[in-house]
């Protein structure tokens, strides 16, 4: 997915497990028959790598005096449980930071990323009045990306294949720009695994896990609402790894699911 603030992942893989292959090969050995789309975000500098750099904050200790803390060993986040549901998309999230970090999660948790019918309909619902091509790009993508695995450029995804996407992590900046109350506009990177189900059980072999992409959020007529009046503001973190002092350092948190 080409989207300069969100629905891309950068320099990943999009494992289209099952739904780049023929029904028939969906089951190779109990397991599926997987294929690999790489991106390449030309014009965006990608996230960094997970080691110490001349700008990453010194990794604080733990107070254990086990040593540095991680994002895997820190304290966690909880996300907001939604308040409601319309259009595919979870609502009711608060004007907070904890609210757009959960109104982000939860829709990536449920986008319809191969899916243009559903994507649009969701992207209505999310999108910014002040980003009027908004919906109309990303659902060009999802075609886009439809077509470049072998399928029609719009309806559902094949029968009998589930796909999950979890977030695992995030990292929240307010983005300052003239004009703007400070914490209406967020940033919210993201870092999430994405496996698929398939017929009779069958399991990806080779899901995703900790890749990472990127949603600037505006409060807006009671709702956060999604946007890309802000590119130029966007900020670029190092990448997310659980076991990384320097990931946690950057700003990168756990997120746990409100039950």
């Amino acid at each position: 997915m080409e989207a300069p603030n969100g629905l891309k992942a950068r320099n990943a893989r999009l494992i289209l497990a099952a739904a780049v292959v023929a029904v028939a090969l969906l089951l190779v050995g109990g397991g599926f028959a997987v294929a690999t789309l790489m991106h390449d975000d030309a014009g965006s500098p990608p996230p960094a790598a997970g080691g110490p750099s001349a700008g990453t904050p010194t990794p604080k200790t733990s107070t254990g005096g086990a040593g540095p803390v991680t994002p895997e060993t820190g304290s966690k986040v909880k996300l907001d449980k939604p308040t409601g549901q319309k259009d595919g998309v979870s609502t009711g999230f608060r004007n907070s930071p904890m609210g757009a970090i959960s109104a982000v999660a939860h829709f990536w948790e449920e986008y319809a990323w191969l899916d243009d019918e559903k994507a649009s309909q969701q992207l209505t619902a999310v999108a910014s009045k002040d980003s009027p091509g908004y919906v109309d790009k990303h659902v060009s993508e999802v075609r886009a990306m439809r077509e470049g695995v072998g399928l029609p450029p719009s309806g559902g995804i094949p029968a009998d294949i589930n796909f999950t996407t979890s977030v695992t992590a995030v990292r929240v900046t307010s983005v300052k720009a003239p004009g703007v109350p400070l914490g209406d506009v967020m940033q919210i990177w993201v870092a999430y695994d994405r496996f698929a189900t398939g017929p009779n059980g069958g399991r990806d072999e080779n899901p995703l896990r900790d890749e990472m992409t990127d949603f600037i959020v505006k409060w807006q007529d009671g709702a956060w609402k999604f946007t890309d009046e802000y590119i130029d503001k966007r900020s670029f973190p190092r990448s997310y790894e659980a076991t990384s002092p320097y990931a946690r350092a950057d700003g990168w948190t756990q997120v746990v699911h409100a039950n």
